[in-house]
């Protein structure tokens, strides 16, 4: 009996890696990391970074401080999912839309999605949240390590929405623009007195940067 379940786990993990997808394994770990993420993101907002331990979080999201340490090698590394599956939204949101859209289009639908609306509901706690991370140094340093991975996520996207190769120059910068707009954006609102809605924002820096006027150019013209 062992063995058929086993050789059922394992059929399980090889069908679901051969579609692309996370097993039921991986999912219920990332739902973890998400859950102690979002239990993190709580407490500093609420109570600041300094004054919340690793055990706080544990306890807010339901977990012993054993597993906890099994996700997270310090408290300061709980949040990185959250920045994480921000971007994998956006990716999800893009590959949704029609590459005939705007890109401002599709980037602003996905701060429609369920998971955006609940985590931007409590739009004091949000903003007080991104304060702590750019205040905070060990935080900002993981933030920052995080946009490296999420850059590596939302190129991919990008590239076969402008339909130019994935390693040029104008799939990087407009990688790199997307997602400073969404950085400079939320700081931007987070520190306002009066910053209005976040959407209405990221509408304005969007349509700043013109992104629905790039262009990419997978080679250079060639003067003659």
């Amino acid at each position: 009996m062992r063995i058929e379940v086993k050789a059922k786990r394992g059929k399980e993990y090889t069908l679901a890696a051969a579609r692309g997808r996370p097993s039921l394994t991986e999912h219920r770990r990332l739902q973890t990391r998400l859950e102690i993420a979002e239990a993190a993101a709580t407490l500093f907002a609420d109570r600041g970074f300094d004054t919340t331990t690793a055990e706080d979080i544990a306890s807010a999201a339901g977990i012993s401080l054993r597993t906890f340490y099994r996700y997270c090698p310090a408290k300061e590394d709980a949040l990185t999912p959250l920045f994480t599956s921000s971007v994998g939204q956006l990716v999800d949101v893009l590959a949704e839309h029609p590459a005939e859209e705007p890109l401002s289009a599709a980037i602003e639908a996905s701060f429609g999605t369920a998971t955006a609306e609940r985590r931007l509901e409590d739009a004091a706690r949000a903003r007080r949240l991104v304060r702590v991370l750019g205040s905070v140094p060990v935080l900002k340093m993981r933030w920052l390590a995080a946009g490296r991975e999420m850059q590596e996520r939302l190129a991919p996207a990008l590239a076969s929405r402008v339909g130019a190769p994935l390693d040029s120059l104008e799939v990087r910068l407009l990688t790199t623009a997307v997602l400073d707009a969404f950085t400079v954006t939320m700081e931007y609102w987070a520190w306002q007195d009066e910053p209005g809605e976040l959407v209405d924002l990221m509408r304005r820096a969007l349509a700043f940067l013109r992104l629905d006027e790039l262009q990419a150019n997978p080679e250079p013209s060639v003067d003659t």
